[in-house]
């Protein structure tokens, strides 16, 4: 019974990295964090999940593997439009430039 109340916070927690991540729209810095922490949740509930089924934790390394990669893309981008424009405001530079 307890294991409900642990999964019923991360998946609460879940809905608030999910909730700063549309608020946080201005700032690429604020959303990539607020992503990285919706992967964090889902991680934690999917090794909750994977140890309650009795399951091996194999498939959490190649969930790690893409969440590293998808960390190196976002900050990729920051950094990139950190040098071109010069901050992280997603109004100081318009979509239809290229």
């Amino acid at each position: 019974m307890m294991n409900l109340y642990i999964i019923y916070i991360f998946l609460i927690m879940f809905l608030f990295g999910c909730i700063s991540f549309i608020l946080t729209r201005k700032h690429l810095l604020c959303m990539l964090l607020s992503l990285e922490f919706m992967v964090l949740m889902l991680f934690i509930l999917m090794i909750l999940y994977l140890n309650y089924m009795n399951y091996e934790m194999f498939f959490s390394m190649f969930f790690l593997t893409f969440c590293v990669c998808e960390g190196v893309l976002g900050l990729s981008i920051l950094v990139s439009m950190i040098r071109t424009h010069g901050n992280d405001y997603f109004q100081s530079f318009s979509i239809l430039q290229c």
